[in-house]
């Protein structure tokens, strides 16, 4: 199966045109942009482009990746079929981080180590966009 990548939006650049992200190179080097980023860009929406496009011309899913430079965690939801959200081992609350300058939130319990961050987009990466199994799990509460 050939990969088509992932596109990943968290600059306001990337609005007009999303960064590609092809290989694990490219997902450490998305990370590491995220982590000594601005403050109010800690947070990413990524898609797949091996998964389908609705009728509408939206993309059937979205995985929001967040990461906290200082407390060296991260948090990630999943919205495909259901919505999924990174179940961590500790909680440290409500997770904020921002996208785009506005606050994203992740439930209470969602965050995980930044390296579990990391394997888990490399899988959605080589994976196709299917959920990646490196991460245990929750339903996403709304």
């Amino acid at each position: 199966m050939t990969i088509k990548g992932l596109e990943a939006q968290f600059q306001a650049e990337d609005t007009r045109t999303r960064a590609l992200l092809g290989s694990a190179d490219d997902v450490d080097s998305f990370i590491d942009a995220l982590l000594n980023g601005r403050h109010e860009r800690n947070c990413a929406v990524v898609y797949s482009l091996d998964r389908p496009t609705l009728p509408s011309g939206y993309r059937d899913h979205e995985l929001a990746v967040g990461v906290d430079r200082v407390a060296q965690v991260g948090a990630l939801t999943l919205a495909a079929d259901d919505g999924y959200v990174s179940k961590g081992s500790t909680d440290r609350g409500i997770g904020e981080y921002m996208l785009l300058g506005h606050v994203r939130e992740f439930m209470p319990g969602s965050e995980i180590p930044l390296e579990l961050v990391r394997r888990a987009v490399k899988e959605f990466l080589s994976s196709g966009g299917r959920v990646p199994a490196c991460v245990e799990w929750q339903a996403e509460e709304f």
